[in-house]
């Protein structure tokens, strides 16, 4: 990998666990908007500690470096689930937050994506792994 895609990648990873980082605080401690967001799509008090620590597992998966990938698709995940509730039920404003926290779940998501894409070879090769872990070659055992 070249250094400047190597920066790059590395400049994704840290605004992506940046914002899911920075987003915990109003999470565990029960912010009123946290308590709002989640009471209208459902899953108080234990969606949003749940997804809480998913943020935080993903956060930390997503600055180490063999575990990136992985961290960048729990991210993805979490913010595909976000964005889907604030288009569907919670609306782009929330709170009168300007759009802010959707914006943010939008620059996660692509942030990820880009993270995932650039290392995509290091996806395919950790894919193949665990294709061979649940199906080992036949050939080889004959």
């Amino acid at each position: 990998m070249s250094k400047a895609k190597t920066i790059l990648s590395w400049v994704l990873r840290i605004v992506s666990a940046v914002i899911l980082l920075q987003t915990l605080f109003f999470k565990f401690t029960a912010a009123p908007e946290s308590v709002y967001i989640f009471s209208k799509i459902g899953l108080e008090s234990f969606g949003r500690i749940g997804i809480g620590v998913g943020e935080l597992i993903a956060s930390i998966l997503i600055l180490l470096n063999p575990t990136k990938i992985l961290g960048s698709l729990l991210a993805i995940g979490l913010m595909s689930g976000a964005i889907f509730f604030h288009l569907t039920v919670l609306g782009v404003v929330v709170m009168n937050d300007g759009g802010l926290l959707l914006t943010y779940a939008a620059l996660v998501w692509i942030a990820s994506s880009i993270v995932v894409i650039l290392h995509k070879d290091e996806l395919t090769r950790m894919l193949t792994q665990i294709r061979n872990l649940i199906e080992p070659d036949k050939s080889k055992s004959l």
